[in-house]
């Protein structure tokens, strides 16, 4: 059974594109009545799936009737700053959620979920390790948020899902702000790219 929503439920959505056709993309957010897709990546390009770059995807998520909108710089798991980089090249999380753009962006999102039903964009089918869940969900959940992450079978999963789903792995890497971290290093993650993925407009108001 979907989930209750309406216009007060503070509720956001999260989705990873994967290996999936633009066809099932889409099908997939009209199936949750998804009205605006947040691209959160800092490089909304992709060339295991060209379609999924940023031109085709806001062309076809407009086409559909739904609205498209980058937020990769404010929200982006992978910051253009080298300080916000461990030394083995882990992304510091808990740095990157005290700066001012990513506080605006999660302001604009909360706005944004006030008017629309809105899903946040990511690579990553499932929500484990990717950064919408692990540093946007995270402080989405700190300011009252309920989180549903739509997996590509159509099913959604809620945090508690995805924790009890991964309960050892999340024990592993402890819960401390001094371990508020990405969970593989950007670095390794580009070198083992290949090999993990065979696994595999409008605006809101910033008034």
């Amino acid at each position: 059974m979907e989930p209750f929503f309406d216009g007060s439920t503070r509720t956001i959505y999260s989705v990873g594109h994967s290996n999936l056709s633009i066809e099932a993309f889409i099908k997939l957010l009209g199936q949750h009545k998804v009205e605006v897709i947040v691209d959160t990546r800092s490089h909304p390009y992709s060339k295991h799936a060209p379609h999924f770059s940023q031109e085709p995807l806001s062309s076809a998520v407009r086409d559909a009737g739904m609205r498209y909108l980058f937020m990769g710089e404010e929200l982006g798991g992978r910051p253009r700053d080298k300080r916000f980089y461990d030394a083995d090249g882990r992304v510091l999380y808990g740095l990157v959620a005290e700066t001012k753009p990513f506080q605006t962006g999660i302001e604009r999102l909360r706005h944004g979920t006030e008017k629309y039903r809105v899903a946040l964009l990511c690579s990553e089918e499932d929500p484990t390790f990717c950064h919408r869940n692990l540093l946007i969900g995270r402080v989405l959940r700190t300011r009252g948020f309920n989180i549903l992450h739509i997996r590509k079978n159509g099913i959604l999963e809620t945090d508690a899902d995805v924790l009890q789903r991964n309960s050892t792995q999340f024990r592993m890497f402890g819960d401390s702000e001094a371990e508020w971290k990405s969970i593989q290093s950007v670095l390794q993650r580009k070198a083992q790219s290949n090999s993990l993925r065979r696994f595999g407009g409008s605006r809101f108001s910033s008034s």
